[in-house]
């Protein structure tokens, strides 16, 4: 692709971003947890005993492996569509917004920039919260909703692709949370 093709930026307000992710933590966490309450009658509280210091801490441990592997499975995904393969993505943190990416450089065709984008919220949110329903397994509830949130970007972005036209490119915006839309020529 040349340097001089013409390109469309489509970027989301970070602020915004984390606002809708609290926004969709919440209405995520009544969509879920009302089931599970019906299904399964908990006779505990919803956040069980009093966690020791040590459990916090491996909680926090596995959360921040999750925010890793969130990462990862964007990059996992896109690689899969680059033309360069995994030499096409890196990854970063926007430390002003505490916001890890992950990153592709090179364009992407619509479709496979989606798969990318929300491949995390399936693997790590959605999958494990439906299974969590099904099994009556509340910390696996958690986790699902809490990675359902933490893809809200993803999901927002997502739905702002649903807008542009099927056969356009997309490209991973460098530094900002966005992309570059790159529409077909005839």
């Amino acid at each position: 692709m040349e340097e001089n093709t013409p390109r469309r930026k489509v970027t989301i307000d970070l602020v915004k971003a984390n606002i809708f992710s609290i926004v969709l933590m919440v209405g995520t966490a009544i969509a879920l947890l009302v089931p599970y309450y019906l299904l399964w009658h908990p006779t505990t509280s919803l956040l069980g005993h009093g966690a020791t210091p040590l459990e916090w801490l491996a909680i926090l441990a596995v959360m921040l492996a999750g925010i890793v592997a969130h990462e990862l499975i964007h990059g996992l995904t896109w690689s899969c569509y680059a033309p360069s393969g995994w030499q096409s993505i890196r990854f970063g943190v926007i430390w002003k917004m505490l916001t890890p990416y992950c990153h592709c450089n090179e364009p992407l065709p619509k479709r496979a920039y989606m798969l990318g984008a929300m491949m995390p919220c399936l693997v790590l949110g959605l999958a494990p919260a439906l299974t969590a329903l099904a099994i009556g397994c509340l910390p696996l509830l958690l986790w699902g909703i809490f990675f359902i949130a933490a893809a809200s970007g993803d999901i927002w972005m997502t739905w702002l692709l649903t807008k542009e036209r099927p056969d356009s490119l997309i490209l991973d915006h460098p530094s900002e949370a966005g992309f570059y839309v790159i529409e077909a020529t005839a």
